[in-house]
């Protein structure tokens, strides 16, 4: 994870976040709990993250940053990886919900 430009005296700044992983993408938690803490470097982003959880891209769903969609459109549009993430965010990244749109389920 390489520190976006935010100044040159960050190469040494570590931001603690939380991530959650629900529903299809618990299984990716391993021997860990769905729930994790972790310390990153200043200027990481969310596809930082990805990368470091190991979750794959496509089954990305819907990621919340505090509780906010972090989406440039409708949900299961594209996730806006390029979000850098601040000390104390809580980062959740969701597959689908079974019998939702992400499943094909009609929206009425």
């Amino acid at each position: 994870m390489k520190p976006a430009s935010i100044g040159d005296n960050s190469q040494n700044i570590t931001l603690r976040v939380e991530t959650r992983l629900f529903n299809s993408l618990t299984k990716y938690a391993k021997q860990t709990s769905w729930r994790r803490s972790l310390n990153v470097p200043a200027g990481c982003t969310i596809a930082d993250l990805v990368a470091r959880l190991g979750l794959p891209e496509r089954e990305i769903f819907l990621v919340l940053k505090n509780g906010r969609d972090v989406s440039t459109g409708l949900v299961g549009a594209h996730v806006n990886l390029n979000a850098t993430v601040s000390d104390g965010d809580v980062i959740a990244f969701s597959g689908p919900v079974p019998y939702s749109y992400g499943y094909g389920a009609p929206v009425v």
